[in-house]
């Protein structure tokens, strides 16, 4: 069972999404906060998988929230979606940096929605190439050179290649075709190369990408 809190400072929004993710066999609503400081004492009384999250909250807004909780190493299993009324939302480069898996808007469709819950749990992010060419491109203009990163030390050839077409925002089944394997092989790879990183998930991969200069401005073409 996939155990969902829901953060958002509107009523009427966590009941939509209460009655569609209760609806569920698979997902339950384990609690529900109308702040982000409520948000994170539910978050470490309750445990849940997944968070959504909205950015814009009072007492505490959506952002510092994802910073609390994915600061506490506690809490590592916790994962964040961030909910925003606009996909070009400012607060989203920050979001992801923060930890948060990816961002949702507000009018996703519901199979969506569910698609998103359960594919956050499964390790994956919730980041569209172009969104993911967009956080590169503000890490350019918000960026100097490349810090050195010697973690990269530890990946093979291959896993750097990987990680490196993560960055682009290619899918598992999209990095297959690129070199030629299969999709559970690519799964493979992506998956140790987070383990051997210590990234919670795709979306940060793509910022160590960037950072560590893997992937550079250029590559967006």
């Amino acid at each position: 069972m996939i155990r969902v809190l829901l953060a958002d400072d509107q009523s009427l929004v966590r009941a939509g999404f209460r009655a569609l993710l209760d609806a569920q066999s698979d997902i339950e609503v384990a609690g529900e906060a109308a702040d982000g400081d409520e948000a994170v004492r539910l978050v470490r009384a309750l445990r849940p998988d997944v968070v959504l999250m909205d950015i814009r909250m009072p007492v505490l807004d959506g952002l510092a929230a994802t910073r609390r909780i994915t600061d506490d190493e506690t809490l590592a299993e916790v994962r964040v979606v961030m909910l925003t009324t606009f996909e070009l939302d400012e607060y989203v480069f920050e979001a992801i940096r923060s930890g948060a898996s990816g961002f949702l808007v507000k009018d996703t469709e519901p199979d969506e929605l569910l698609r998103a819950v359960r594919a956050v749990v499964a390790g994956d992010a919730l980041l569209s190439p172009g969104v993911t060419r967009r956080l590169i491109a503000e890490f350019a203009a918000r960026s100097k050179e490349p810090a050195a990163a010697t973690e990269l030390n530890r990946l093979t050839e291959r896993e750097r290649e990987v990680m490196a077409l993560v960055g682009i925002g290619l899918s598992n089944e999209e990095i297959a075709r690129r070199l030629v394997v299969s999709p559970l092989t690519a799964k493979t790879h992506v998956s140790r190369t987070m383990v051997k990183l210590g990234a919670r998930d795709r979306a940060q991969l793509v910022v160590l990408a960037y950072e560590s200069g893997l992937v550079r401005p250029g590559w967006l073409g």
